[in-house]
């Protein structure tokens, strides 16, 4: 029998990327709900308020073992969920990414109904699971037992269902929940931003966010940058931080842009950062949904951005910004000058940006999340 209010037990990675961010973001507003929400992670999520009312908050410790290279973190995490799940009572388990934490809950299910104790889990599919770590051929194997093994799974994009069934032998449904923004966090005040900082002669100012890996193909950015620049006095304000920060240092270089790109390295709150953005980029290869993309929407913020995986089911082409392939960083120049050249279009992509954000809005996706956890246990 579901009851109202359930405790939750939420696994992530506890890190910047979009997986986690949403998770975090999910577990504070089920608390907020009146729900009990458990962490589960290997260091405290970066965004997560251990001081908000019905969260904790339990760290996977791994000790070291001089037998092991390289330390067992899934049998760890495993122990973990047992541990939790048996002593805080927890009602189901929601495990974020496949690898290694469905597979993990899997094995704690099994351990745990050895001890009579039922715990089902929900598997959310959000990217790069399945699109890069999933591809590699001795994955697949653990990740379809596990998808399959999944008493719900839903995956944040139309686009990631479809890769995950070409790409895995699954049989399990998979189910459609899309990410979403807390749409209310991105309506700064603009005495509250610090435009001035970086555009100090009214400058338009350009921005991504991201952790710096080649998939998101930052270069492209930093060329844009300097192709529109040369028509249009822009900055470039690069947040985050990862492998490829040291090349792309070195391309702004390259590029004669350095002086007018700005690495800010990794923020909390971006809401404070894109308050400042005129226009945001998002040029990667392969994305599943585009968190950060969305959440400029939410700013107001029109999007220039790839054509790829999820993103055209958040950036609508001639709508919320402009679509172009994958590397087509002529089209995203032109489609960049176009905006910025046409005030009228400007404003009315901006508008059109955030009423689309709205319908992201966590008051609309919190419920869809709620009605599956209560199916679920009526199911038990």
């Amino acid at each position: 029998m579901a009851r109202n209010n359930l405790k939750i037990g939420i696994v992530c990675y506890p890190t910047f990327g979009g997986s986690g961010v949403i998770a975090t973001e999910l577990g504070s507003a089920l608390a907020n709900n009146g729900h009990e929400v458990h962490f589960i992670t290997s260091s405290q999520p970066v965004k997560l308020n251990v001081f908000e009312k019905n969260i904790f908050f339990h760290e996977v410790v791994l000790n070291p073992y001089p037998l092991f290279q390289h330390q067992p973190f899934e049998v760890a995490l495993t122990s973990k969920i047992v541990e939790v799940v048996k002593y805080e009572k927890l009602d189901l388990l929601h495990v974020h990414y496949a690898i290694p934490h469905a597979s993990a809950a899997y094995l704690a299910k099994q351990i745990l109904n050895e001890q009579g104790i039922k715990i089902p889990y929900i598997t959310t599919l959000h990217g790069t699971d399945i699109t890069l770590v999933g591809k590699e051929p001795e994955f697949e194997p653990t990740i379809s037992f596990a998808i399959n093994q999944s008493d719900i799974v839903t995956s944040v994009s139309e686009s990631l269902k479809k890769d995950t069934y070409n790409h895995f032998n699954v049989s399990k449904e998979i189910q459609v929940v899309p990410n979403f923004v807390c749409v209310s966090k991105f309506n700064n005040k603009e005495s509250d931003c610090k435009k001035a900082v970086f555009a100090p002669e009214g400058e338009r100012i350009l921005m991504h966010i991201s952790n710096f890996r080649k998939v998101k193909r930052i270069q492209d950015i930093i060329k844009i940058h300097a192709r529109v620049n040369k028509e249009i006095a822009t900055r470039l304000i690069l947040i985050g931080d990862g492998p490829e920060r040291s090349s792309m240092e070195r391309l702004a270089r390259e590029q004669n842009v350095e002086d007018s790109t700005y690495f800010l390295g990794k923020i909390k709150e971006t809401e404070k950062a894109l308050c400042s953005a005129d226009v945001y980029l998002m040029t990667s290869e392969t994305e599943s949904f585009g968190v950060s993309a969305l959440e400029a929407m939410a700013a107001g913020v029109p999007v220039i951005s790839s054509n790829t995986g999820g993103i055209p089911e958040v950036n609508e082409h001639g709508k919320t910004g402009f679509l172009s392939d994958v590397g087509d960083v002529d089209d995203m120049a032109k489609n960049l000058l176009n905006l910025l050249k046409d005030e009228a279009l400007y404003n009315q992509i901006s508008l059109n940006a955030f009423q689309k954000a709205k319908r992201f809005n966590i008051s609309n996706i919190l419920p869809l999340y709620e009605r599956l956890y209560k199916d679920l246990l009526l199911k038990l």
